[in-house]
């Protein structure tokens, strides 16, 4: 009988235990390795659809957050309260600049207020007063700041935070205060009418451009202090300490230690001065200078004593450009200073 041969022994592939199986072959194509390892993993486990690591999961939805608003939609409501309030009348302004009520081209107001002789003396005014009153305000001010923040006495500190109260007084009334003093029935011509019995006092400059120069003065003067006060507080005393043990005397350590440090500081709060003294009005009103008249008063006289509207924009328009130059000046030196 013969022998029935054994069957073919079948080779099995081996696979390794932590390895997949391999992927079966479907008509969309052959399924990637990390979806069959994601769709093996059992419901709410980490990878699988829906669990924590799934990126499209609840978990990654809920960790991204709502969505926020743009930003620029949450600027809209002040910019438009701003042209509102304040772009669409300096439109208007400008506008009528250019619209004489008594027809003509669009240039001739321009042209007419520029050959008046009033425009050009309260331009001059305006521009020395100014340039005066910023003066006074960097030398009283260095020299004021120079005491408080070096020169120990009881009372400096409370003496530093009054003057951050004092910039928050309006300006008419330190005129005011001023008119107390030195007016015609002010205290100094009442005590010298009672000295030496005169009719009147000998202090009438109020009603002068030194008057006006001189209330400007005092009520500016602190915002250069301001910043000089903060300068000289980042100060390094140890320079101070190592020039005056090399024998400085203290005028030669103010202009070679002192004075550098605070030039920026100087910069910035003259620059500010300047530019509120050219738009001054409450102290050229409240000191009575019936002979003073600045560009802010020239508007206001063209508007209402003579109701020339087209000149008086005309003024308030050129009056606007010198304030817009100088308060770029202003940003620039204030920025380079870090005030």
């Amino acid at each position: 009988m013969a022998e029935v041969p054994a069957p073919a022994a079948t080779t099995v592939p081996q696979q390794t235990p932590h390895q997949p199986p391999i992927p079966p072959q479907t008509n969309g194509g052959t399924r990637t390795r990390q979806q069959t390892v994601r769709s093996s993993a059992p419901a709410g486990a980490p990878g699988s659809p829906g669990g924590p690591g799934d990126p499209g999961g609840p978990a990654a939805h809920a960790a991204r957050g709502p969505r926020t608003v743009p930003g620029w939609l949450w600027s809209l409501p002040p910019v438009a309260a701003l042209a509102l309030v304040f772009l669409y009348p300096l439109a208007l302004v400008v506008q009528q600049s250019f619209s004489p009520e008594n027809g003509g081209g669009a240039f001739d107001a321009y042209a007419s207020v520029f050959r008046s002789h009033s425009f050009r003396e309260a331009l001059g005014t305006t521009v020395w007063l100014a340039a005066g009153a910023t003066v006074g305000c960097l030398v009283l001010g260095f020299v004021l700041a120079l005491i408080i923040a070096f020169v120990p006495f009881p009372g400096a500190k409370a003496v530093a935070k009054f003057i951050d109260v004092f910039l928050s007084f309006p300006s008419f009334l330190i005129t005011l205060a001023l008119l107390f003093i030195y007016g015609t029935v002010g205290m100094a011509n009442g005590l010298w009418t009672d000295v030496s019995g005169s009719a009147e006092g000998p202090f009438h400059f109020l009603t002068t451009p030194w008057g006006v120069l001189l209330a400007e003065i005092t009520y500016f003067t602190p915002f250069v202090m301001r910043p000089l006060l903060a300068a000289f507080s980042q100060l390094d005393t140890a320079q101070l300490e190592v020039a005056s043990s090399l024998g400085a005397k203290p005028a030669r350590i103010i202009r070679r230690v002192i004075l550098p440090e605070a030039l920026p500081a100087l910069a910035a709060g003259g620059s500010l001065v300047l530019v509120m003294c050219l738009n001054e009005f409450g102290i050229v009103l409240f000191t009575g200078a019936k002979d003073v008249t600045t560009l802010p008063m020239l508007v206001y006289g063209k508007a209402i004593l003579e109701s020339d509207y087209s000149a008086a924009c005309v003024v308030a328009v050129v009056n606007i450009a010198i304030s817009v130059g100088l308060f770029g000046l202003y940003r620039v030196v204030s920025k380079r200073a870090g005030a």
